[in-house]
């Protein structure tokens, strides 16, 4: 038995809370993994994980040994990296969750400049605006927007994206144009909700020290970027989305801005990864790739004040995650 890939099988079992989804992770045949799990249970003497027809639990034993075995398995992979780092560039599969809007629009058209610089790292970009569970669906980093609540995650924050309000040249022809936030309360709006939790965002506005949040009734509410933006165009009714989503089509004329006086909530965008996982130099290449490409955006770039070390994920913004596509 190999004890080091039996160690890193039983900590993805564990993250994982399933033979088939670590073995899926690891891709390794689940009978591989049982069997290593078997070998590491009976050299140490002990069981390891309680395990069911539908679950997988550590015991008393297997948590302590998990937490010796993280450690281990971050300091031989430091020590490898400590003497490659010179020599090779980072390698290997790197996968990634990013919402729709901001993969399409931002991250995939700078993909060249990251591949010219990591040719050996193979990316599988999962985009979706359906909040994921990193350590089960093992994934090695997200970028996010918005509420941060698991706090299983260390949270970087390397960018800001600003609201704007818009409409359709139809949409407004036939109903008009709102001067005031209260005056959406009497218009046809399009919301968006949590594909996680289905909370529909509220809308919110600021200026000069007043402050109106509300929760308007709409026509319809979508939770994908594309779609709410499609409802738009079709005018469907008012918008409020991502200032990057909506730029070409505010320039073209397809949308109309509406009440350009006012400034809605930023939404911080935060790099996320488990803190129990080693932070390995491919993900730490794509986090410092990202930040620096967020960082010469001109309308996602953090101001200084924004700037902060990683620390664990905590709620941040009462905007929903996903609507921060």
């Amino acid at each position: 038995m190999n004890k080091l890939q039996a160690m890193e099988v039983f900590v993805q079992v564990v993250d994982a809370g399933s033979f088939t989804r670590a073995a899926e992770t690891l891709q390794l045949p689940k009978a591989t993994v049982s069997t290593l799990i078997q070998s590491l249970e009976s050299s140490l003497a002990s069981k390891l994980l309680h395990r069911t027809t539908r679950h997988v639990s550590v015991t008393s034993d297997g948590a302590a040994y998990y937490e010796r075995c993280v450690r281990i398995l971050s300091d031989v992979r430091d020590a490898e990296e400590s003497l490659s780092r010179h020599r090779f560039s980072p390698s290997g599969r790197l996968r990634v969750d990013t919402p729709t809007g901001l993969s399409t629009e931002i991250l995939i058209p700078a993909l060249p400049d990251f591949f010219e610089r990591y040719p050996d790292i193979t990316l599988e970009l999962g985009t979706t605006d359906r909040p994921v569970d990193l350590v089960e669906e093992g994934v090695d980093c997200a970028v996010r927007g918005g509420e941060l609540l698991d706090t299983n995650l260390i949270a970087r924050r390397v960018g800001v994206i600003n609201f704007v309000t818009c409409a359709a040249p139809a949409y407004v022809e036939r109903y008009g144009m709102p001067m005031h936030p209260r005056d959406l309360e009497r218009h046809r709006c399009v919301n968006y909700f949590s594909a996680k939790n289905g909370k529909i965002s509220n809308w919110d506005y600021n200026r000069d020290g007043e402050r109106i949040e509300m929760t308007l009734p709409g026509v319809i509410a979508l939770n994908d970027s594309n779609a709410y933006i499609q409802a738009g165009l079709s005018g469907l009714g008012i918008i409020n989305m991502t200032d990057y989503l909506l730029n070409e089509h505010l320039a073209t004329g397809k949308m109309v801005r509406l009440l350009p006086e006012w400034r809605c909530d930023p939404l911080p965008v935060h790099v996320v990864y488990p803190h129990n996982r080693h932070l390995s130099a491919k993900v730490r290449v794509f986090v410092e790739w990202i930040s620096e490409l967020f960082a010469n955006h001109p309308n996602l770039r953090l101001q200084p004040a924004d700037t902060a070390a990683p620390v664990p994920a905590l709620p941040s913004s009462a905007r929903q995650a996903g609507q921060g596509d």
